[in-house]
């Protein structure tokens, strides 16, 4: 206990005198264990100088006969090691002594420091593992360690540019046959685990993995089953083979084994299996807690849109289990389930419809209300019999809240907008809403009245476009551009309402230790952070303010602001770029960091470096610029009209200076003029596509033409991993990411990338980006892209090209 509390205490420097030299004489008691407490107290306590007094004890302590002395020095070495890497590296004789004791965890803890020492020479570890892997190692621990340090030295040498084996992979399956059932495991969780691995690779680990699945020991059963489920979602059918013992665990008294052993075989089972694997899992899920219920849900719904021909007999069970007992987030993942089926899947439109209306009869989630009346609000007028419906929506009206009723309201208004011969029995519903105790329900019942009551076609026309029309700006960027608009003769412009759901914004920039310099700074930093925070609309009004700029037509697009010096520079420059069909406007906005200094007459001069499009028509300087006051300038350039041109430029900051009397804060009348180089500045491909996601990018890529599609392959050389590949295509589109296909699983030799955006003139193009790599990291990518316009297509294409 007192080498403990010593060790917790950790005495100041004036005061771990007093307790060292006791300590010091304890590593040379008789006592093993008063030796091996006293140097992990030492070791923790002391410091630089007295380390190099106690080096010779901790290096024959490290070889020291009693496992327990010996292992001691082993562990504070690895700790000392992030403090005094120079003392411990002199140890490696000895710490290689210890590698080949008989003792388990000496032998666990030594691998464990040596390794530590040499991880960073790739030669020396490479050799460490080729020495150890010929069965030197008894120790279960260290052979472990082993195996980890050996996947580490195949990943970083990579395979056989001849044959194609990778180096130690004999090590890793040889470790299949070891005695210990740690061992074996680590040995198959590292092979499955290896980046591009074949199905030759994995075979072995596959096998002994399923001999695990029928282990006595619940652990070993875990273990198996999580790593199997880990190795279906890149390569399921390595795994079938396993599906028949994986069954008999659904049964498991340890619910977590029996969870995975589920998601495991919906994501490897055969469309013939289906109906008996829904069988075993419905006495199963009113044994589990919703967590585990919401992961089966979600495995099911992988099946089903792997399966549709299956869609009843598992759209009947989700609505079985949607009507039991269960949580918010339970039931939202049946709910979500259902709604993507509907619509990936017509054919279970109407079942999905009936068993979502049986749900909101008793539903006491007001969310879930609302998102099922919307959809049969969207959905229901368009089935065979829409009137079967209505009946459930109006007990809504009756029977729920105000939120819900408010929702119900609108689901009446669609079904009477579209279908005609129903029309007359929702406007009498419609009436009854009129004498709600709700505001929010009275307005919308009014409103849809209004609409639906007017006999012309045209009337009915714009109800329909006014209830079904889709919003699709992002509600927070709407939000806010309403908070900005201010009432005048030039009415809101939803239009204007900038797409971009992912908003670029200024890496946070660190104040300068001057002081004269610091309120500049940090004015120029509030400037960086508010232009890129600043709405299209902010933009657009700052434009349209300036005469010259007014007539370039309505802007496109612009781009989050891009530093052009230093952080701790004079003078802080950054750019944004504003597009135009016509023009491409650059807003320098630019803060002077020197109190000394008054800058007047502020501008900016461009040269083209390289492309021949840009020509200079323009340029707004900035009269005066303070310390620590933000300003802009602007260039303008004209271009073709709706062309893409690229270009680069080398900017130089002009202006005239005038000394500032640091007591009075006056100006002196005479100056001088100077001039401050910036970084080049460049146009890309990027500027001139707007992020713009979609909801369902099938059916978007379905609904263009596919005499626009382009489709083209290239090479793009040697890469680490498909994720570089994808990330530096992606960034060069400038495109928005549809359902997360940007990330790459790990173990994916192959990848599929959807991107969304709209093209300067506003045109949609949306891009099927497939990636694959082979074992000598060559990437291949295949290009196809579709847009409203095919010469916009082409565009796509050339930007690769180039």
């Amino acid at each position: 206990m007192v080498y403990l509390m010593i060790k917790e205490i950790s005495p100041s420097s004036d005061e771990v005198i007093i307790v060292t030299s006791s300590l010091m004489k304890d590593m040379n008691s008789k006592t093993d264990l008063y030796r091996a407490n006293a140097i992990r107290v030492l070791c923790r306590i002391t410091d630089g100088g007295l380390l190099g007094q106690i080096e010779r004890y901790l290096k024959q302590a490290v070889v020291d006969k009693n496992p327990v002395v010996s292992s001691a020095a082993l562990v504070s070495g690895i700790h000392l090691l992030q403090s005094n890497p120079e003392i411990v590296k002199r140890w490696s004789n000895e710490v290689q002594e210890a590698v080949q004791s008989k003792a388990p965890l000496v032998q666990f803890h030594g691998l464990a420091l040596l390794h530590q020492i040499r991880q960073n020479d790739r030669l020396a570890l490479s050799k460490l593992v080729s020495g150890l892997s010929r069965g030197t190692v008894r120790s279960p621990l260290a052979q472990c360690l082993l195996i980890r340090y050996t996947c580490q030295v195949i990943s970083e040498l990579g395979p056989n540019s001849q044959t194609g084996d990778r180096p130690f992979f004999d090590f890793l399956e040889s470790c299949l046959r070891h005695k210990a059932d740690m061992v074996i495991f680590e040995a198959a969780r590292a092979i499955t685990e290896m980046s591009g691995v074949t199905s030759r690779e994995l075979t072995p680990a596959i096998t002994v993995l399923q001999l695990f699945l029928s282990s006595s020991k619940p652990v070993l059963r875990f273990a198996a089953v999580r790593t199997l489920n880990k190795v279906a979602q890149t390569q399921p059918l390595a795994v079938a083979n396993c599906n028949i013992d994986m069954e008999s665990l659904i049964s498991d008294q340890n619910r977590s084994i029996a969870t995975l052993a589920i998601t495991t075989l919906l994501k490897t089972g055969n469309e013939s299996g289906v109906d008996r694997l829904m069988k075993q899992i419905t006495n199963f899920m009113s044994d589990i807690a919703d967590e585990y219920k919401i992961v089966v849900v979600e495995a099911i719904r992988s099946l089903c849109l792997k399966f549709p021909q299956k869609y009843r007999s598992l759209m009947n069970f989700l609505s079985n289990i949607l009507r039991e007992e269960g949580g918010f987030e339970y039931k939202k993942a049946i709910v979500d389930s259902i709604l993507i089926l509907i619509r990936e899947i017509p054919d279970a439109k109407e079942s999905g419809l009936s068993h979502l209306c049986e749900f909101i009869e008793d539903c006491e989630f007001t969310y879930l209300s609302t998102q099922i009346l919307h959809l049969l609000g969207n959905e229901g007028p368009k089935t065979s019999d829409p009137s079967k419906y209505i009946r459930y929506v109006y007990n809504r009206v009756i029977l729920e809240n105000a939120t819900v009723r408010a929702s119900a309201v609108s689901a009446l208004a669609k079904f009477g907008a579209v279908v005609e011969g129903l029309r007359p029995r929702i406007l009498i519903l419609l009436r009854r809403c009129l004498y709600d105790n709700d505001d929010e329900v009275r307005d919308r019942a009014t409103l849809y009245l209004s609409l639906l009551s007017d006999e012309p076609d045209a009337a009915q026309d714009d109800a329909k476009a006014f209830l079904f029309q889709d919003l699709d700006v992002p509600l927070e960027n709407l939000e806010k551009s309403l908070e900005l608009y201010e009432p005048s003769e030039r009415p809101f412009d939803l239009a204007a309402v900038p797409k971009d759901t992912k908003p670029r914004h200024q890496t946070e920039k660190k104040a300068p230790t001057s002081k004269e310099k610091k309120a500049a700074k940090d004015a120029s930093k509030k400037s960086a952070e508010g232009g890129a925070s600043n709405t299209f609309e902010a933009y657009e009004k700052l434009l349209n303010s300036i005469p010259m700029f007014a007539g370039f037509g309505k802007l496109f697009k612009s781009s989050a602001p891009v530093a052009l010096t230093e952080e701790e520079t004079e003078y802080a420059v950054n750019v944004v770029k504003h597009v135009y069909p016509g023009h491409v406007v650059l807003q320098f906005n630019c803060t002077n960091t020197i109190a000394e200094h008054l800058l007047e007459n502020v501008n900016v001069a461009m040269d083209l470096i390289e492309g021949e499009d840009f020509n200079q028509v323009a340029t707004n300087p900035l009269a005066s610029m303070p310390c620590g006051v933000t300003g802009q300038a602007f260039v303008a350039f004209e271009k073709p009209e709706g062309a893409c041109s690229l270009g680069k430029f080398s900017s130089t900051l002009r202006f005239y200076v005038k000394e500032v009397d640091p007591s009075t804060g006056d100006a002196d009348e005479d100056g001088y003029e100077d001039e401050y180089q910036l970084e080049d500045l460049e146009i890309t491909a990027a500027d001139y596509i707007l992020k713009a996601g979609v909801s369902n990018f099938r059916n978007a890529w379905e609904s263009l033409d596919s005499e626009s599609e382009r489709v083209d392959e290239y090479s793009l050389g040697t890469r680490e991993s498909l994720q570089d590949a994808v990330q530096a295509v992606t960034t060069i589109l400038g495109m928005q990411v549809c359902e997360a296909t940007d990330v790459v699983p790990s173990n994916a030799r192959s990848h599929t990338c959807l991107l969304a955006g709209r093209f300067l003139g506003d045109t949609q193009v949306l891009v099927r980006l497939s990636v694959g790599i082979d074992s000598q990291k060559q990437v291949a990518m295949k290009l196809a892209v579709r847009s409203e316009d095919p010469s916009v297509s082409d565009i796509i294409h050339e930007i690769i090209n180039s």
